[in-house]
């Protein structure tokens, strides 16, 4: 082959030598090769040198995206600027559909479609690009081998997935998720140092349950287990002998052990909600779930609660969460003479409106007594507050001291509990209904409070009124012991009647308010002397009955009883009626109502009834006979020849004696319910008639007694060294009045 012509020189100077003609012909061979390529690129089309990533050259201006790949100017783009990036074919918003129970997963310049977890494609392949390759079918996991379900665990396929549920009477171990144990119920005893046959049948068959919940469904044991928690409460039986102290700490004890095994039984429910009416109006709704963080409500007909549920769960839970209410209408029986503490923010408002001190908050249950509780036993102090509508049965219009609120028991091993508010508001209220929320958990119930304001016109009326009865009920005593005219059965009844009142009105004024709010010895003396000595003051008033029994009754002849008998009568019963009552139930003298206690009888148990059943029925014996001595006076009147000085007597002896029944009738018909007067006319209205019974007294039998007015008359003239006249006054059948004007020398002054 011919060798190109340029390289004719190349040769020529290689034959030439030397080393200068070398670096001559390196340059030509140079020169040469780079024609060459010219020669051969000149034979290609021409193409871009700069197209990006994911493209290909279209020519030597434009450049063309790689499929699955895009850029902002379209497939073919001619700018230095533009990139190819990758569809995104599974979106948002999706280009291609996978179908149901399939997913699309996006990968670099492409996409495939997988089936769901629990499903699976029927070919048995991974992948599959479109709809119309969907054959995607659920993965019934309960017949894999091995078990995913492991010992007696039961496997339950659902679709695209499976549980594992345990018998009854199991529950999942937590450090073993699909393994099933035995529930270990908490412990849950009687309160230590309580006596009761009925609390005691009643644990008997918790125990039962307890054992038996492996043969009984979950259901079934929460039936059964709120009939016993019924059967106690509304048929207590010894229980209702106990103290007040015992049946709260019983209470206490009550609320937080179903607490507790309701928690615990709910673990081996399925994961649902479940909800239970008694017969007789107990309710109890419990959610269970997995764990989340949504708002969740629950509740019936007693109480509804709104809480988030990220609250339910517990530190160490892994499985689903609990959260449960008991509504029971019956528990009230337990805490109804529990105490009240008064917050105090809020005892610093009433006292600013009011303008006095409060002294005490009158209380009543008027909800059922509800019970909350979650898996998370660490409820003191929540995250966020949980939000409760409690029904209650107020439906009239409130009193001025009167307020509704939203209460919590407090447990406590020095009182046995008591309602407190710390932690809970009000949000409002309508239709029977209030609304709460709380940052702590508990047993919540809506009260009735009702503010003991000190009324300080109240408490001076009082210490004046109760001076002045005194000081009247005084110069009485003195009068009867000192004026002998007047001496006689009914005089000696009439004395001794005064001076019951007047210890009585002492001992009151004196010491019927306790500091603090325990009954020491001291107050409980004070409470049994003022039960004997005003029970003394009605019997002696009953005896002032008997004496017109015979004086007008028994043929008019005027004859009563003998002192022996007045004094055993007027003194004995009482003291009798006073003896028995402390012997049988000694601890019911002294109340404690919230923070203030009174030296008083209480209202609890019953032993007011010795106090309010003698006083009711001295009242009573005394009415009808003075309405025999009315109708038997009616008759003597009409006689042909009747003895006019004797029924006039007789006339003024009954007319003084119902007013003076009226006067301590009606004082102790507004005072059978002493130191428990909400309304505030009742308050006045006791506290002046009981101011003025010395006064009164003094009136009937002092001032409008001709008699007593003349001794008065020589009193006053014997201390003053006046003159004065003395009338004698002789009262035999045939006698008449004498009057003579003394002297001072004849009287011996």
């Amino acid at each position: 082959m011919a060798l190109p012509q340029p390289l004719l020189p190349l040769l020529a100077a290689q034959t030439m030598g030397g080393s200068r003609c070398r670096v001559f012909l390196v340059l030509h061979v140079l020169g040469v090769l780079l024609i060459l390529l010219e020669i051969e690129s000149g034979n290609t089309t021409d193409c871009a040198h700069w197209c990006p990533a994911n493209s290909t050259c279209v020519n030597a201006t434009a450049c063309r995206c790689s499929p699955g790949f895009s850029s902002s100017s379209g497939e073919i783009f001619t700018s230095f600027s533009e990139t190819c990036d990758d569809i995104i074919e599974c979106g948002p918003p999706p280009i291609v559909s996978c179908g149901k129970f399939a997913a699309c997963q996006n990968t670099e310049g492409s996409y495939y479609c997988t089936c769901n977890p629990g499903y699976e494609l029927v070919s048995g392949a991974k992948t599959f690009r479109n709809e119309s390759e969907n054959t995607c079918q659920d993965i019934d996991e309960c017949h894999k081998y091995p078990r995913i379900c492991k010992g007696r665990s039961k496997c339950v396929n659902t679709a695209g997935n499976y549980t594992c549920e345990c018998p009854p009477g199991l529950e999942f171990d937590q450090q073993h998720p699909r393994l099933c144990k035995v529930i270990s119920f908490p412990t849950w005893t009687m309160p230590y140092g309580i006596k009761s046959q009925s609390l005691s049948h009643f644990f008997e068959k918790v125990e039962n349950l307890s054992r038996n919940v492996n043969s009984d469904s979950p259901q079934d044991t929460i039936h059964d287990l709120i009939k016993s928690l019924e059967e106690l409460l509304e048929e207590p039986g010894d229980l209702e002998t106990l103290d007040s102290w015992a049946r709260l700490r019983i209470a206490t004890n009550l609320l937080s052990g179903l607490e507790n095994f309701l928690r615990t039984l709910a673990v081996a429910m399925p994961e649902a909600p479940f909800t239970y009416h008694s017969p007789k109006n107990t309710e109890l709704s419990l959610m269970i779930q997995k764990q989340g963080n949504e708002n969740v409500t629950m509740g019936q007909s007693h109480a509804r609660m709104l809480l988030n549920w990220s609250m339910a769960a517990g530190s160490k839970d892994s499985g689903p969460s609990v959260a449960g209410m008991l509504s029971s209408p019956s528990m009230g029986q337990l805490l109804k003479n529990a105490a009240f503490d008064l917050d105090p923010e809020k005892k610093a408002e009433l006292e600013k409106t009011h303008e006095s001190p409060v002294r005490v908050v009158q209380h009543s249950l008027v909800s059922a007594v509800n019970s909350v509780f979650l898996s998370n036993t660490k409820t003191e102090k929540l995250d966020s507050p949980v939000t409760f509508a409690f029904s209650h049965s107020v439906m009239r219009e409130l009193e001025t001291r009167q307020e509704l609120i939203c209460a919590f028991w407090k447990g406590d091993n020095k009182s046995g509990g008591y309602w407190d508010t710390a932690g809970c508001w009000k949000l409002g209220g309508w239709n029977g209904s209030i609304t709460c929320q709380c940052s702590h958990l508990s047993s919540f119930a809506i009260l009735m409070a009702h503010y003991d304001i000190e009324d300080l016109k109240l408490a001076l009326i009082t210490k004046v009124g109760l001076s002045l009865s005194l000081v009247c009920l005084l110069l009485c005593i003195f009068t009867f012991l000192l004026v002998r005219p007047i001496q006689g059965s009914r005089t000696t009844v009439h004395l001794h009647l005064c001076i019951c009142l007047f210890v009585g009105s002492a001992i009151f004024l004196l010491g019927i308010e306790n500091e603090g709010d325990k009954v020491g010895l001291r107050c409980r003396l004070v409470a049994g002397l003022l039960h004997y000595w005003f029970l003394a003051a009605f019997c002696w008033m009953s005896l002032e009955g008997v004496e017109l029994y015979f004086l007008v009754v028994r043929v008019f002849q005027g004859q009563g009883l003998g002192k022996r008998w007045l004094y055993l009568i007027g003194y004995g019963v009482p003291g009798l009626i006073v003896a028995v009552s402390a012997a049988v139930k000694s601890e019911g003298y002294g109340r404690v109502k919230g923070s203030v206690s009174y030296c008083w009888l209480d209202y609890e148990g019953g032993l007011i009834w010795s106090f309010n059943g003698p006083v009711a029925f001295i009242i009573l014996c005394n009415a009808v006979i003075f309405v025999t001595t009315v109708w038997k006076l009616t008759q003597k009147f009409s006689e042909i020849n009747p003895d006019m000085e004797k029924l006039k007597k007789a006339r003024v002896l009954t007319v003084t004696a119902l007013a003076q029944l009226f006067l301590l009738g009606c004082t102790w018909v507004f005072g059978l319910f002493l130191l428990d007067m909400r309304s505030q006319v009742q308050s006045y209205t006791f506290t002046i008639l009981n101011c003025l019974q010395g006064f009164f007294l003094f009136l009937l039998h002092c001032l409008l007694n001709k008699k007593v007015r003349e001794e008065y008359r020589k009193w006053a003239c014997m201390v003053n060294g006046n003159k004065y006249s003395e009338f004698a006054t002789s009262t035999s059948g045939s006698s008449h009045n004498q009057t003579r004007v003394l002297r001072p020398s004849e009287s011996g002054m």
